[in-house]
């Protein structure tokens, strides 16, 4: 008799809203939520750079869309729009949250009030502690995987180690 896992494997991306190798990454998320559907959960974790003058606001808007169910389409929606981002801040971060649908105004009272800083901070305090050094970085099953340099054959260990995880 064998059991099968059905708790879902986990995947932690550590990403940053302004960073165009994240955007890259999107396509290889994508991926990975096709062949694993609800058997994966991806976990979006904060890792803001000190060069993007604007990231740590995307992360506590990321949070707050999160709140209001749409953290995921946010996030790849900010990051669809990473320079642009990197030239009109905060007022590109209330737009994305407008054209999803969301509470824009909510958004922005978040980005005032830093309602959502803890959670950008224990994350990135976190990674800086598990030794993420750069975004995207991933880990699953114990693994951390650095694609701040090279994504090149990241999705497929991420898929070897799922496959193992889910077993």
């Amino acid at each position: 008799m064998s059991e099968t896992n059905t708790s879902p494997a986990v995947l932690d991306v550590w990403c940053e809203l302004q960073c165009p190798d994240c955007r890259t990454a999107l396509d290889d998320l994508r991926a990975l939520r096709a062949r694993y559907g609800d058997r994966l959960e991806l976990r979006l974790r904060h890792f803001p750079l000190e060069k993007h003058k604007h990231s740590y606001a995307a992360a506590q808007a990321a949070e707050e869309a999160a709140e209001q169910g749409q953290g995921w389409p946010y996030a790849e929606a900010v990051l669809a729009r990473a320079e642009e981002l990197g030239t009109r801040g905060e007022q590109l971060l209330t737009e994305v949250a407008g054209e999803l649908g969301l509470d824009a105004e909510e958004v922005d009272s978040a980005l005032v009030d830093g309602r959502h800083m803890l959670i950008v901070d224990a994350d990135q305090a976190e990674g800086k502690a598990i030794g993420v050094t750069g975004t995207p970085t991933y880990v699953i099953g114990g693994e951390l995987l650095d694609g701040s340099k090279n994504q090149d054959g990241l999705r497929e260990r991420i898929e070897e180690i799922a496959d193992r995880l889910l077993g």
